[in-house]
């Protein structure tokens, strides 16, 4: 009976600790590996530089393109000098037109 009454004290005085060690385990295994966890953030920031870099490209292109676009702008080319370099580029003239060839000498 003696056994008894003593191993329910020492197990009722071990029970708050063991609870304790517990709910620390729990909260330093979802620290490290939970949905929000020191794993899930060094991915969440390697997803960050890779979109960051692609952002970057992106943004060259985009003011490639915009620039490209911006000397295409009525106000800002004059109509001769676009048609005289799309007759150019593109080997083509008016039926109209008087072409004079010249030698390469």
């Amino acid at each position: 009976m003696r056994f008894l009454r003593e191993s329910r004290r020492r197990g009722s005085q071990l029970l708050v600790p063991f609870v304790a060690a517990c709910l620390v385990s729990y909260f330093a295994y979802y620290t490290i590996d939970g949905h929000r966890g020191l794993k899930s953030m060094t991915r969440i920031q390697s997803e960050v530089s890779t979109a960051e870099a692609r952002l970057d490209v992106l943004q060259t292109q985009r003011a490639a393109l915009e620039n490209q676009v911006g000397k295409l702008r009525s106000e800002s080319i004059d109509p001769d000098l676009l048609d005289e370099r799309a007759r150019a580029v593109l080997n083509f003239s008016k039926p109209n037109d008087l072409v004079i060839r010249q030698s390469d000498k």
